[in-house]
């Protein structure tokens, strides 16, 4: 874990040496949250790009640091160098003087990012943990997100899989933003354990996204409280559910305090019924989902710089340098996103098109953003789109109302987010002065409420709850005008403070019962047995690499631990991404069933390997009689594992 954790050290310094060419009057602690997450996406998009070349290896993990080491030539020059540690002794006098006469505002930022920390480590050590028993995770919307993220990141550490080929579906071009899995695999192959470096990089993620979530809501709203409501607003976004509870209590004999101890379900997202699909950030998106942890805060690095280099400077502004830089850095992050989180980019990429029409007098500025991005994300977006098997016409379709199934629209949005759009409304129409919104600020927030409106409208996905990818954007972009709203009203009288206190309380209280049924350990979910964590090592000791493995189409097979490529996994991820898999899935069937054709097909995809358990005796009705002619490498538990023993060309079609 010590050099997994020095590679991000080097990539966070990296970063934040970085950030004084393109950002002069960032705070340090800002330019910290951004070099985190700026370097993170650096040091992917370069360690892909050796590995592209000499595989993951230790020269690719070293070269990749060389790489990032680039930066530091910026020290070269005196005048920059003379700024960097000026600006980094600031910084560490003006912590050592808040350390020695702490003010208000210090024991504030303190608590609360201390608090942060204790929670998120909490939550993400739930994610995944193993014990004696096996590998289980803490959360329900992980149980079969973990196993795929697991799998991808297996499939770079172990099973040398470059060019990225769909590690689920095998001989199909990996068309998904596997960069997060990549950067993990390289912590993984500087020798830390898969659940240590997936917990670290998730970690440091988390935290730079809420420093980057209370620094964008400072520049926009020059209101410190605002900051800190903010990044509460979206980590523990929710709605009504939380009036659930009082039902719960009501049916339970034990009271409130013991049904806090071991809540029965969740309060943000409910499948039942389909009245609550809103979810909360941690534990629908920022856990199962990690490619959105990775996507969020390096977009919010770039909408930073847009409101410094354009939407937040006056029209009348002297000529500057640090604009242009600003926009060309923006470009070059924004063009890292395709692989990172395809949707984030696509939002990225929209919403700056609507800001340089409203912002046209800086098309200079803009052109630069523009150009610099599209030559960054052109090859990665050739890559996604070239992608076969992938039908298009699954993703496009008119669905008015979103997930709300049969529910009124307009009281499905009260259910889900609770006040948060009447507040949003306040803040957008209240013309008092104390509460009105300023006018550069309405402009430049208003191409997000098209992230609330086209997903209402169009699903953009196979499955339409994705569209949550796009939608949460929207409130992402909403908090700081709904935090701005808030922080005023708790400084206006104590009246409106405790209405204030109050509305913040509701806004929270469903996802803070979600987080807080994760970190009690009221839920656990086991996705592999010790048998099935002793077969996957004998796969990985045994075959090769690119070992072709047959099993079951399922979510949580052995095999997913080992990186050798499947020929289907669960069929619901490649629904998910628009892939038609009902051939291959028939034909898995046959071949353990010992159909006529079964040699032939194992034949056609290379199957090497053939694993056999309980998901394959009882889905698959896996013929013992025909395996036993293959040879039996061995049996752990219920599962066996054989090699095949046919003369196999070693390709697929």
């Amino acid at each position: 874990m010590l050099a997994a954790s020095l590679l991000l050290v080097i990539a966070t310094l990296s970063g934040t040496l970085l950030t004084f060419f393109y950002d002069r009057g960032a705070p340090f602690a800002a330019r910290l949250c951004m070099g985190a997450v700026t370097g993170m996406a650096l040091l992917a998009a370069i360690g892909f790009l050796f590995s592209l070349w000499l595989g993951l290896t230790p020269a690719t993990l070293l070269l990749s640091a060389a790489g990032l080491g680039l930066p530091f030539l910026l020290m070269l020059r005196q005048g920059r160098r003379e700024r960097i540690w000026g600006d980094a002794r600031a910084a560490l006098q003006k912590a050592a003087t808040a350390a020695r006469r702490p003010d208000r505002t210090t024991i504030t930022y303190v608590i609360f990012y201390c608090a942060v920390a204790v929670l998120l480590s909490a939550v993400f050590s739930r994610a995944a943990y193993q014990t004696p028993d096996g590998i289980f995770t803490g959360v329900r919307n992980n149980l079969g997100d973990l196993t795929l993220h697991l799998q991808v990141i297996a499939s770079f550490s172990q099973g040398h899989n470059f060019p990225p080929e769909d590690p689920t579906y095998a001989g199909v071009r990996f068309a998904y933003p596997f960069l997060v899995d990549f950067l993990t695999a390289m912590l993984v192959r500087s020798g830390a354990d898969v659940i240590g470096a997936m917990w670290l990089q998730s970690m440091v993620l988390a935290f730079a996204l809420v420093g980057m979530m209370q620094y964008w809501t400072l520049l926009l709203t020059g209101n410190r409280l605002a900051g800190l409501i903010a990044p509460l607003l979206v980590l523990f976004s929710g709605g009504l559910g939380w009036t659930w509870i009082l039902q719960d209590v009501h049916n339970s004999s034990s009271g409130l305090i013991p049904l806090l101890q071991h809540l029965p379900h969740d309060y943000t997202i409910m499948d039942a019924g389909g009245i609550l699909r809103w979810g909360n950030s941690l534990t629908t998106l920022f856990v199962p989902q990690r490619s959105i942890l990775f996507g969020m805060p390096l977009a919010l690095c770039v909408l930073c710089l847009w409101w410094k280099a354009v939407a937040g400077r006056p029209p009348d502004a002297n000529p500057d340098p640090m604009p242009r830089r600003a926009m060309i850095a923006a470009g070059f992050f924004a063009g890292l996103l395709p692989l990172i989180h395809s949707h984030t980019f696509l939002v990225i990429m929209g919403v700056g098109a609507c800001l340089a029409l409203l912002f046209r007098s800086s098309w200079r500025l803009w052109l630069a953003f523009f150009a610099v991005a599209a030559v960054i994300a052109l090859p990665q977006l050739l890559w996604l789109g070239q992608s076969g098997g992938v039908k298009l016409a699954n993703y496009i379709a008119w669905q008015p109302g979103w997930d709300h199934n049969s529910l009124n629209p307009v009281l499905f949005w009260l259910l889900n987010t609770g006040l948060f759009i009447p507040l949003l409304l306040v803040a957008l129409m209240e013309r008092r002065a104390e509460y009105v919104t300023p006018k550069r600020l309405l402009i430049y927030y208003s191409p997000f409420l098209l992230c609330f409106i086209i997903p209402n409208l169009i699903k953009l996905a196979p499955w339409v709850w994705d569209n949550i990818k796009v939608l949460f954007w929207w409130y992402v972009a909403s908090a700081p005008l709904v935090a701005l709203l808030l922080a005023r009203a708790i400084k206006a009288g104590r009246g409106a403070r405790w209405l204030a206190a109050g509305a913040l309380a509701t806004l929270t209280l469903a996802g803070g019962l979600d987080i807080l049924r994760v970190v009690s350990g009221a839920t656990e979910y086991r996705e592999f047995d010790p048998s099935g964590v002793a077969i996957a090592k004998l796969i990985s000791d045994r075959a090769a690499p690119r070992a072709v493995v047959l099993h079951a189409p399922t979510f949580n097979s052995p095999v997913f631990l080992t990186g050798r490529r499947s020929l289907l996994g669960y069929p619901g991820w490649m629904w998910s991404r628009g892939l038609d898999v009902s051939q291959r899935q028939a034909e898995i069937g046959r071949m353990y069933a010992g159909a006529p054709d079964a040699g032939a097909l194992l034949r056609r995809y290379g199957v090497e390997y053939v694993l056999i358990g309980p998901e394959e005796l009882t889905a698959m009705k896996a013929n013992n009689e025909f395996w036993s002619h293959d040879s039996l490498l061995q049996q752990i538990g219920e599962y066996r594992l054989y090699r095949t023993n046919l003369q196999l060309p070693g390709t697929l079609k």
